[in-house]
């Protein structure tokens, strides 16, 4: 199955701290997630080895483990498959097409400058699509977190 990389880098005029919070917290994440596909939420306690699932409003979505998360610096997300009407699958080829496939977010900066640099390796298929979807939610993590 082939891979397709996307790699964006955002200045934002805000702490680390707030960035993380726009980044973890539901009141913000329902907000940019939204950018992919209307009604996205996580399920997740957001602690390093837990389970993370991305759910769409139509019930589908993505599943993984957040296998690295130090607060304010970074979020590594492995996906291990995908949600199709609420169920969780392997098998399916869209959910061999998600295993595998890699979510990095990494902050740096000091005081009220934090650059995000953002990585998807994931299914080349999507790439095309998810480019001008990462720019836009990239600037709705920036705006919210700016406010």
């Amino acid at each position: 199955m082939e891979r397709g990389t996307i790699k964006q880098t955002v200045d934002i005029n805000a702490p680390a701290a707030k960035v993380w919070n726009v980044l973890t917290q539901d009141e913000y994440t329902r907000i940019w997630y939204a950018t992919f596909m209307e009604g996205t939420h996580a399920i997740t306690d957001w602690k390093q080895g837990s389970k993370v699932t991305f759910l769409g409003g139509d019930n589908n979505g993505v599943f993984g483990k957040i296998v690295e998360l130090k607060p304010n610096e970074k979020i590594s997300v492995l996906y291990e498959g995908a949600v199709e009407n609420g169920q969780e699958t392997t098998t399916s080829e869209d959910a061999k097409d998600w295993i595998g496939s890699r979510e990095i977010y990494s902050l740096s900066g000091a005081d009220d400058n934090t650059t995000m640099d953002v990585e998807f390796d994931g299914p080349a298929k999507y790439i095309d699509m998810f480019i001008p979807l990462w720019e836009k939610a990239l600037q709705k993590i920036k705006a919210l977190s700016e406010e």
